[in-house]
């Protein structure tokens, strides 16, 4: 068999190999020579011939001292001769070096330069990073910012939040959340569960018919969902599920805006109150305002960064040498939007302050979004279902399987947050900061998912309310179209064709909306726009509205699950679905490119997903394959790795975490 080291050298490298055993071998036979010719010619007793006195004394004078100047002429030949073959060796591997195509090594300081293909690998690497570093960093800063009393939509949550439990490091928490094993260290006192699962929840309150059934479900389920998770007395039991029921009542039965932020059940705040909330909105947005400041940048890299990258995977620009630079560009675009997220990682520990006194506070919010998500989990698990017995089952495809997935994110942050209620018994700040950063990202998860039917349930309702208006507007675009009205020229068999086939999808919407099987009312108008759209009428505001309609439906459904599955999900539907949330908010035509992108952005997601397969099938650490699958944990670690957490590509991977025992 052929050595490696020789098997991928041509036939022209063995050849040169052959001339330099050549030339070692004539150099010793050279020098050998030299060496014997002293032996040589000592033996010989030739007579020295006559010569006159004088001559002969002139000859033999130079020869009395030593060796004459002739000695030395064919050694200095040789050492030349040996200079010239050592330099001339020495460049040929120089140019070898640099020059040849064949495996061996490279001159140090002088990489070869990379190859397309190794640059659009690195740009698609450094998408995926930048993109997770970006989303990641927007889930930590909700909390940050929820931290200071100030929600996602800049409300204030302080008021109705109450005191918070723990303000000290050394303070002993009073009671833990609900643990694997079906037990807790004690009771969880009711802070923040008002304010998480009254602001959750307020959107699915007015969903009317069978969302307001799906409530009472809700709310008669709260306390068995608390049971699933937690054992203890009866008579503890009982409390806790009153509290939690009375909280998905209040999450589920109260319109937003029902009762207001810091007062009680039909009093608003006093002035003072009010007051003091406007004072803590703005100490909230002045402690957060660098950190939003560097999200904001971020986010504005990496969309030109997918800017650039769509356009190149288009085509654009066609110059090879144009193109290696817009490779260049994204992989720049990607550094920068992770320099400055990484600029401000170490600041937003400091304000934090996870592994000490910030650590108590942190945890209280991390629990009370989670209590809140308890009770919506079975809410939305009675709302899926109630919109399943309604609705075709297309239109509830997007969420399929979001409860369960929410379960087993509230699971995992369950057995995280005792882990950082015990970190914070034994003042070990290292794995608090791990731990809490671990429930955190499970949370926030959680919480996409929940939302994610919520708001499908709300579509849904204002889709199948506006089905009527669209078919009466593209009624009125079919009349104006056949008394040629239309914007662009068309022949009359491609205007009769145009019309045909409007008049079948409406007809067929029809149908749908009077026979007895369900039907999906975002389909429908998906489809009424469509057809309506092709004849380029465009005097029907309702048609525009129901278009927009499902492209939004269709974006956040794809970005939910871009979000809950980013650690599987590759740079192409990324892209492609950065390019559709680009798209202007006006228009039917823009908006079918939005939800067309969308659309196949989930689908180039949910390939990536299959593809990627179950991370960690055998391990018994609950919810840990869904962490790793949702990027909570890197998976850099046998253990699932460490949190991913606010930064760029340097800092995001700083703390590391076990998994709880």
């Amino acid at each position: 068999m052929t050595s490696s080291l020789f098997r991928g050298r041509s036939r022209r490298a063995k050849a040169h190999i052959r001339v330099r055993v050549t030339h070692a071998v004539l150099g010793a036979l050279v020098g050998a020579g030299w060496l014997m010719l002293p032996l040589m010619t000592a033996a010989t007793r030739r007579p020295v011939p006559a010569t006159s006195p004088g001559t002969l004394a002139d000859a033999a004078a130079p020869g009395q001292g030593g060796t004459s100047a002739a000695d030395y002429v064919l050694p200095l030949i040789a050492v030349a001769a040996a200079a010239v073959l050592a330099a001339y060796g020495y460049l040929r591997r120089v140019r070898r070096t640099r020059t040849r195509t064949t495996p061996g090594t490279t001159l140090p300081g002088r990489p070869a330069p990379p190859t397309v293909a190794d640059a659009e690998r690195q740009a698609r690497i450094a998408l995926v990073l930048a993109d997770d570093c970006v989303r990641t960093s927007r889930e930590e800063l909700d909390f940050v910012r929820e931290r200071f009393g100030v929600g996602k939509d800049g409300v204030d949550l302080r008021g109705e939040a109450g005191e918070w439990a723990r303000e000290g490091w050394g303070e002993k928490a009073e009671a833990g959340p609900p643990t694997v094993d079906e037990t807790r260290a004690g009771p969880i006192p009711a802070t923040g569960a008002t304010a998480d699962t009254g602001t959750g929840s307020g959107a699915g309150a007015a969903h009317g018919g069978f969302e307001a059934k799906a409530g009472a479900r809700a709310v008669a389920g709260a306390g068995a969902a608390g049971a699933r998770f937690e054992t203890g007395t009866d008579a503890d039991r009982r409390t806790r599920q009153e509290t939690e029921a009375e909280a998905g009542a209040r999450a589920v039965g109260a319109a937003p805006g029902a009762e207001p932020a810091g007062g009680t059940l039909g009093h608003p705040p006093s002035e003072t109150e009010t007051q003091q909330r406007a004072t803590a909105g703005v100490e909230a947005e002045s402690a957060t305002a660098a950190f939003v400041h560097a999200l904001r940048g971020a986010e504005t890299e990496l969309v030109a960064a997918f800017a650039i990258w769509r356009r190149y995977e288009q085509g654009l620009p066609g110059e090879a040498g144009a193109r290696r630079q817009a490779l260049v560009g994204v992989v720049g675009r990607c550094a920068e939007a992770g320099r400055r997220l990484d600029a401000q990682a170490a600041a937003l520990d400091q304000v934090r302050g996870l592994e000490g006194p910030g650590a108590g506070v942190a945890l209280d919010v991390a629990e009370g979004r989670f209590r809140g998500l308890a009770a919506r989990t079975v809410a939305a698990h009675a709302t899926l279902a109630a919109l399943r017995e309604r609705y075709a089952p297309s239109a509830t495809d997007p969420v399929t399987g979001s409860v369960e997935q929410a379960k087993d994110r509230l699971l995992f942050a369950t057995a995280h947050l005792n882990a950082t209620r015990r970190s914070i018994d034994a003042a070990d700040g290292d794995g608090t900061a791990r731990n809490l950063r671990a429930a955190e990202g499970a949370v926030a998860q959680a919480e996409t998912l929940v939302t994610g039917v919520e708001r499908l349930a709300a579509r849904l309702r204002e889709a199948a309310a506006l089905v009527p208006a669209a078919l009466t507007g593209a009624e009125a675009e079919l009349t104006a179209a056949r008394h040629g009205r239309s914007r662009t020229s068309l022949a009359t068999g491609e205007l009769n064709a145009r019309l045909a086939h409007a008049d079948g999808v409406l007809a067929a919407v029809r149908e749908e909306l009077t026979g007895a099987l369900p039907y999906d009312p975002l389909d429908a108008l998906r489809r009424i726009a469509r057809a309506v759209d092709r004849l380029d009428v465009g005097r029907s505001g309702v048609l525009g509205t129901a278009a927009l309609l499902v492209a939004r439906t269709s974006l956040d459904s794809a970005d939910d699950f871009v979000t809950v599955h980013r650690g599987a999900v590759g740079p192409q539907a990324r892209a492609l679905l950065s390019e559709a949330a680009r798209a202007p908010d006006t228009g039917s035509r823009t908006a079918f490119e939005a939800d067309t992108a969308a659309r196949e952005a989930r689908g180039l997601a949910e390939r990536d997903v299959r593809a990627h397969g179950t991370p960690y099938p055998d391990t018994t650490t609950i919810g840990l394959p869904g962490a790793v699958l949702g990027g909570i944990l890197l998976a850099e670690d046998p253990d699932g790795g460490p949190p991913a957490t606010f930064g760029g590509p340097a800092t995001r991977g700083r703390r590391h975490v076990r998994a709880p025992g």
